[in-house]
């Protein structure tokens, strides 16, 4: 392949993300004249017209789309390649972008970062604090924390936490007026607090599991949050039962303010994994941001 295929190819690229020749020719620091020579001469070298044009878009067409499956990740790997090669005479430096939960970033990724990111300080990480499911590729974020069992089976998974627990939590104040449940099915007698998803917009199932058996209780209550840390803090004041991660109430389970029921049904699960595509190369930045924040036990 000559030097001018692959310039002509980025040309294409960033003329496909960008959806406008005029944004694109901005970004590559070159005229809309010769960007459009540019992508004429690389229609006519393969024999297929790559996008379709009109007075107020540019999209790919079919043979475009095509093309861009392919290239996109080859030129992302070559651009990694080139930054981990040039990382190896320099003081690890680049930009790291990650998605995570707010309860992950409070409880794994802040209280490494504070240690790791004055040994770096040419490295630049930007936390998306979502709640939700991004996709990473798509909203190119370089890496996201989700729980184990949420992760894609063809992501590089890379554990960083311990194991968590849910539970089933409720103020002594209200339990002197209401009994303390004795199984799942008796939360139907209690008011509960619940959660809104929010990807789905759903309220969230309790997950309960003893053993080998498993339950979701669809609970009942006069309060839904969007946040646990809300409901931590109504069930504390007696408005009901909650189901919250055991490490946020710590506070609350020390002082008396809450306690635990139904801690049989509340089993350990595999806590935050950190994920990326298999294909990324990683660069030197991200290797030592990877190796911070790896889990080795208690």
């Amino acid at each position: 392949m000559r030097r001018e295929d692959l310039v002509d190819l980025y040309a294409f690229m960033v003329v496909a993300e960008e959806q406008s020749f005029t944004r694109a020719a901005v970004k590559l620091a070159t005229s809309q004249s010769a960007l459009s020579h540019t992508i004429r001469r690389l229609e006519t070298s393969l024999g297929v017209r790559l996008l379709t044009r009109t007075t107020r878009s540019v999209a790919p067409t079919d043979a475009g789309e095509r093309l861009l499956k392919t290239l996109s990740p080859a030129l992302e790997n070559i651009s990694a390649e080139f930054s981990s090669v040039r990382e190896l005479r320099e003081k690890p430096a680049g930009n790291i972008r990650i998605t995570a939960s707010d309860h992950a970033v409070n409880t794994i990724l802040w209280p490494a970062l504070e240690k790791f990111l004055p040994k770096y300080p040419d490295i630049q990480l930007e936390i998306d604090v979502n709640a939700g499911f991004k996709d990473i590729v798509t909203d190119r974020f370089d890496a996201g924390v989700r729980l184990g069992e949420s992760v894609a089976k063809d992501m590089v998974a890379v554990k960083i936490g311990p194991e968590l627990r849910m539970v089933v939590v409720g103020a002594p104040s209200y339990f002197a007026r209401c009994a303390k449940p004795r199984n799942p099915q008796d939360l139907s007698d209690h008011a509960c607090i619940n959660l809104r998803l929010p990807t789905s917009g759903g309220l969230y199932a309790w997950e309960l599991q003893k053993g080998r058996r498993e339950t979701k209780v669809r609970v009942d209550g006069s309060l839904v949050f969007s946040n646990t840390a809300m409901i931590a803090k109504a069930a504390a004041a007696g408005f009901g039962l909650g189901f919250v991660m055991e490490d946020t109430v710590k506070d609350h389970l020390c002082d008396g303010s809450l306690v635990t029921v139904l801690d049989e049904w509340c089993a350990p699960f595999d806590g935050y994994f950190l994920y990326y595509p298999s294909r990324r190369q990683p660069t030197a930045a991200f290797s030592l941001l990877v190796e911070a924040l790896r889990y080795r036990g208690p």
